[in-house]
């Protein structure tokens, strides 16, 4: 029995329980065979980009595969689909490929390059069925549509869905956008009717998004590297695309209206960008009209251009972390977001700080970039370092949004900072809240409706306010109006969130300072209520004897405080999980706690014999109207004295 593959075979693997071989070679397909079909592949897997040489079949209806570029592939043997890549810079295995072996035991993948390395296999668990996904993988990217008011979210799977910003319903969707291979980035041309996709097949797609056609493909001929982000601008009325990725090299593509042409190439590169530009990988892409753009890279170098002429107008060198993980090969500098003070910039202002990049160990880096560019402030949002993943600025430049890797959105007053020189503290912290349980991949604010958009890892694509209250998940069942306050998910933070071990009190991220304000505040609150007690003790005598309304009182005022606490430090019980009322003023138990309950002697008042000659024969009714009139009367001792606890 012979099986005829082009280019020959360079790994194969025999499934005895499905009775199936794979094999792999130079063409980079895995084929599926049959014994009893040797002429023709049942199936054919694609999406390596270089030669197969490893390939095992698995448990649980998985292949894993290793090609001569150190990319890691598992497959789904019954929809021959993709489940997984791990590039070389994500697995970190660098080197030429020797041998590769899959033990089912610890279920780890052994790598032989210059190095050993052990990749363990884990599968995702079964979601939860309470928990309101948007994706069924995770989301990668997404963005808002200000021209038709939609709100676009693609998934690691290549899906992209579009949903309705003001309810949150889905509106459509299409798969396989990139074949095979994820979406990395997206954006919108300034029309806002067509969607712009970057993807790991090194090409630039534009859509037609509401009926999923592919209106252009952008690539470049020679080189298929990952695209990392990407960016529609627009200079002295001539439309462009810029993309960045692998490549390490700028990429700009016009916007010709005429051009019917599916495929586009790019313009000639820059000479600058040949000559001074980047030594490793490009991930972001940032822009500030008319002419300013800025990119960074892997190793941490940031580059600003000039795009009318394509000069470079500055380079900028993140300082390295001197406490960071140092792994043999000194700390991880790379730069994967960037935003302008666009207020700032368009004035070339020479003093202020108008770049905003994340460095290592989880820092910020506030950048001046006009008369010598250089560092104008640098701090650290998270307590526990987590390294920040999106940074979104209010038009104004008046607050920074930093989202972080483990969800967490940290918002700063940045009106005034870095505006007149160096910075030595950070500025000050507005507020904090969890928005997601795992990385967020994107941030970006909705400044017509206040309200600000974000999505991560963990599936999920949610829109909140400003000031971080959920107004609502996509894909969840009951839909929202984001002009109804009402019609907002309850509680306002996910459940996910509120039961994720990171967000208990206890974990080190929460171990943080509050805003000032707040603390003042609270201790103030705090001096004023000890003030307060000294003053009654002195006054009054305690009694010794404790009536059964006290003992009522303190046992309430004892539950309060329980459950004041478990909701005040994002713990709820489980019976509270389904309804949840609104966060009172901070205070408030104390406040309940002083109040004193005494009893109230409820003595009826005298009532005099009527007369009944005055009204004739009719004493049932007298007798009624006098009984009604004695029973009200305690009612009305009573009332004046009772204390009811403050409104929440």
């Amino acid at each position: 029995m012979v099986f005829c593959v082009y280019k020959g075979v360079k790994a194969f693997s025999f499934c005895k329980r499905k009775n199936l071989l794979l094999t792999g070679g130079k063409d980079r397909i895995i084929r599926v065979w049959s014994p009893y079909l040797p002429g023709k592949p049942t199936g054919m897997l694609r999406s390596h980009t270089a030669p197969v040489i490893y390939i095992h079949i698995a448990e649980e209806n998985r292949v894993l595969s290793m090609s001569s570029d150190n990319t890691v592939k598992i497959w789904d043997l019954e929809t021959h689909s993709c489940c997984f890549t791990a590039s070389s810079k994500a697995s970190g295995i660098t080197g030429e490929l020797t041998a590769c072996l899959y033990l089912p035991g610890p279920r780890a993948l052994c790598v032989a390059t210059d190095t050993v390395a052990f990749l363990h296999l884990k599968l995702r668990p079964v979601p939860e069925s309470h928990l309101e996904l948007s994706h069924q993988e995770p989301v990668v990217c997404c963005g808002y549509n200000p021209t038709f008011r939609h709100v676009v979210s693609c998934s690691e799977a290549s899906m992209v869905k579009v949903w309705d910003c003001e309810t949150g319903r889905q509106l459509s969707e299409f798969v396989g956008a990139h074949g095979h291979a994820g979406i990395t980035c997206l954006t919108f041309d300034s029309s806002g009717r067509r969607l712009i996709t970057g993807g790991r097949d090194g090409c630039l797609k534009i859509w037609s998004y509401n009926n999923g056609y592919c209106v252009h493909t952008l690539q470049h001929e020679e080189e298929k590297s990952e695209i990392c982000d990407c960016t529609y601008m627009e200079v002295n009325q001539n439309k462009c695309i810029i993309a960045v990725g692998w490549d390490r090299r700028i990429n700009v593509y016009f916007d010709v209206p005429r051009d019917f042409h599916h495929f586009w190439k790019p313009q000639p590169r820059w000479q600058d960008d040949l000559n001074q530009g980047h030594k490793e990988d490009i991930l972001c892409v940032a822009q500030c009209p008319p002419f300013l753009l800025a990119t960074s890279s892997y190793d941490g170098e940031i580059i600003v251009w000039n795009v009318i002429s394509g000069h470079m107008y500055c380079k900028l060198n993140t300082p390295g972390s001197s406490d960071g993980p140092d792994h043999g090969e000194g700390p991880d500098l790379s730069v994967s977001c960037l935003a302008f003070l666009k207020t700032r910039a368009v004035k070339l202002d020479s003093v202020a700080a108008s770049l905003i990049a994340n460095g290592p160990g989880g820092s910020v880096n506030f950048w001046r970039l006009f008369s010598g560019a250089s560092l104008g402030a640098n701090f650290t949002p998270s307590t526990g370092k987590a390294q920040v993943s999106c940074i979104a600025v209010t038009a104004g430049d008046e607050l920074a949004y930093l989202a972080d890797q483990q969800g967490f959105v940290h918002v700063y007053d940045v009106q005034k900072y870095g505006l007149w020189g160096s910075e030595l503290q950070a500025p000050k912290k507005v507020t904090l809240w969890r928005a997601h349980v795992s990385t967020v991949t994107a941030l970006e604010l909705i400044e017509e409706e206040s309200i600000l958009l974000s999505s991560s890892l963990d599936r999920t694509v949610r829109l909140w306010s400003k000031d971080g209250a959920h107004i609502g998940t996509f894909g969840q069942k009951s839909l929202w109006d984001i002009f109804t306050p009402v019609s907002w998910s309850h509680p306002r933070v996910p459940f996910e969130s509120l039961t994720d071990p990171q967000s208990m009190p206890a974990h080190l991220v929460l171990d943080i300072d509050a805003p000032d304000g707040h603390t003042a505040e609270r201790q103030e609150q705090e001096r004023a209520t000890i003030t307060e007690e000294k003053t009654r003790a002195e006054t009054e005598k305690p009694s010794n004897l404790q009536s059964p309304e006290d003992s009522i009182v303190e046992a309430e005022a004892k539950v309060d405080r329980e459950q004041w606490s478990a909701f005040s430090h994002g713990r709820l019980l489980p019976t509270q999980s389904k309804c949840y009322p609104e966060v009172p003023e901070p205070g408030w138990p104390r406040i309940y706690q002083t109040l004193r309950c005494h009893e109230v002697a409820c003595v009826s008042a005298p009532g005099e014999k009527p007369d009944v000659s005055a009204i004739a024969s009719n004493l049932f009714h007298v007798n009624v109207l006098t009984r009604d009139r004695e029973a009200a009367l305690p009612e009305r001792s009573f009332l004046p004295t009772a204390v009811s606890p403050p409104e929440l």
